[in-house]
This record gives C-alpha cells, sequence and structure tokens, in this order.
C-alpha cells in the first residue's frame, strides 16, 4: 500500500489528467451518439410534415447530418488529447478544395440534383419540355435524370442542365388550355359557325368550366375567317380531346353548311407585248 501511494503521490496529476481526458472523450462519444439520432430523427419528422424531400434524398440527408455530427466530435476529441487541429482542418480543406476542382462537374451535378430533389420543380411521371427536348420524367438521380420521350426512346439528361434551363411543365397543375382553330369562308354567316363552336363546348362533357370555354373569331385571315374555341382539359384527357373535337369540329362545319376554304391566292396574267405596244401607241 505504501508503494501504490508513492506511486499515487508522484503520478497523482497525470493520473487525474488522463481521467480527465477519458471522462471528455466518453461524454464527446456520448453526446455525439445522441446528437446525430436527434439530427437524424430531426431530419425524418420534419420531412412527413412538408414532404419537401423525395424518398430517394431522404437516407442521403439523414446519412450526411450522421456523419458530419461524428466528424464533429472526432476534432473535439482530437483536440481534447492535444492534436493541433488546425493542420488537420488545412488539411482537409486543401484536399476538398482540390477534390472539388478535379470533379467540379460532377458536383455541380449532384448539387443540382439535391436542388430538383428539394425544390421539385417536376416530379416522376410529370411530362416536362427541357430545350429541344421533351419525355416522361422516369427517375430522379442525384446525377441525372431519366426521361421516356414520346417516341419510346431513353433519355438520360445530367441535372445541371435542368438546373440551368427553363423547365416547362406540362403535368403539374392538373389542366391544359386546348385551342381548336378553323377557318370559314368570307361569305359564310360567322355567327352560325360560333354558334357550331358553342353546341360543341356544351356538349362536351370533358371540358371544364372553370374556366368556362370560349369561342371567338381569332383573325381575318387572307383566305378565311378564322375561329377558336379555347377550353381547358384534364392533363390526361388533353391529346384525346384534341383530336377528337377537330375531327368533330369538321364535320358539324360542314353539316352546318359552311366552307373551309383551302388558302387561295389569284395571279393576273398580262402579256407584256401588248402591253409595250398600248404604251408606244
Amino acid at each position: 500500500m505504501e508503494y501504490i501511494n508513492q506511486i499515487w503521490q508522484e503520478n497523482a496529476n497525470i493520473v487525474i489528467e488522463i481521467g480527465y481526458q477519458v471522462a471528455l472523450i466518453l461524454l464527446v462519444l456520448i453526446a455525439s451518439y445522441f446528437i446525430a439520432k436527434m439530427v437524424r430523427n430531426s431530419v425524418l419528422r420534419s420531412n412527413r410534415k412538408a414532404q419537401r424531400l423525395d424518398e430517394t434524398l431522404v437516407p442521403v440527408f439523414c446519412a450526411i447530418a450522421n456523419y458530419s455530427v461524428y466528424a464533429i466530435g472526432l476534432i473535439i476529441i482530437l483536440d481534447v488529447i492535444g492534436v493541433n487541429t488546425n493542420s488537420i482542418i488545412a488539411l482537409l480543406g486543401a484536399a476538398g478544395l482540390a477534390v472539388g476542382l478535379a470533379l467540379k462537374d460532377t458536383l455541380s451535378n449532384i448539387a443540382a440534383g439535391i436542388m430538383l430533389l428539394i425544390l421539385r420543380p417536376f416530379s416522376v411521371k410529370h411530362f416536362i419540355e427541357c430545350g429541344s427536348f421533351m419525355g416522361t420524367v422516369k427517375e430522379i438521380g442525384l446525377f441525372t435524370t431519366t426521361l421516356d420521350t414520346t417516341d419510346g426512346l431513353y433519355l438520360t439528361m445530367p441535372n445541371s442542365t435542368l438546373w440551368g434551363a427553363p423547365i416547362k411543365n406540362f403535368s403539374r397543375n392538373g389542366k391544359r388550355r386546348m385551342d381548336l382553330v378553323v377557318g370559314i369562308a368570307y361569305g359564310d354567316s360567322i355567327d352560325k359557325g360560333l354558334q357550331v363552336l358553342t353546341e360543341i363546348t356544351s356538349n362536351e362533357k370533358r371540358f371544364l368550366q372553370d374556366p368556362a370555354p370560349q369561342v371567338m373569331v381569332q383573325a381575318l385571315a387572307d383566305s378565311s375567317v378564322i375561329l377558336q374555341l379555347r377550353a381547358w382539359v384534364s392533363v390526361d384527357d388533353y391529346w384525346k380531346v384534341v383530336w377528337e373535337n377537330n375531327k368533330m369540329i369538321k364535320e358539324k362545319i360542314e353539316m352546318a353548311g359552311l366552307t373551309i376554304p383551302f388558302p387561295q391566292r389569284d395571279v393576273y396574267v398580262r402579256d407584256v407585248r401588248a402591253a409595250l405596244a398600248e404604251n408606244l401607241h
């Protein structure tokens, strides 16, 4: 016992210091575990309430939050031990900068993918147009977005391309306006043509009533008077309604005795020699 007491008296400060550091390390580890768990649950809970993140992105954000907390805890532990964390942080910063410059395009796609998943200008199964490309969204990833084009082709686009260009979403609002036009002869009755279009709007149950359908004289063209039927329909019915009503408009216009004129131009041919002779006399 005397020997142990002697060792304790000689090394008490060192033992207390080591014990203090071990206690701090354990405290940091326990705190990091509970904080990481709390942050992960907070991300999941906030997404369940707001539904702002895509399901494919939630695990990524949870993992990032989890590892970030543990990384901060590791830096604190190294500082407690006495390691110079400033040099480590500087080294990690330089390495991160080098990796960022080397993977600039890849990281821009990841950043764009995260923004697309957070802001959600479109979702899976939406029909979109971006630049000269259009199609139905099949998958939104961190690097690329996959589309199925109208002619059945597989199209993959970098997320940075989508994020850096205007996106036209045909599905998001749930309804679209259709504009059907038909030309009648100048000798035909405009009122009769408008009545035909009005009857079509009354009989077509797929037209939405808010906003209400409209019929109007769109323009006085070179060869015809252009009448227009403007109505709103569900995006799911859009093309079917357009095709069926284009056929119906032609049939109803002709049944009403109205004429759909062909584009025409009057050309007058004059005999040049006769004109010259007339001018000489």
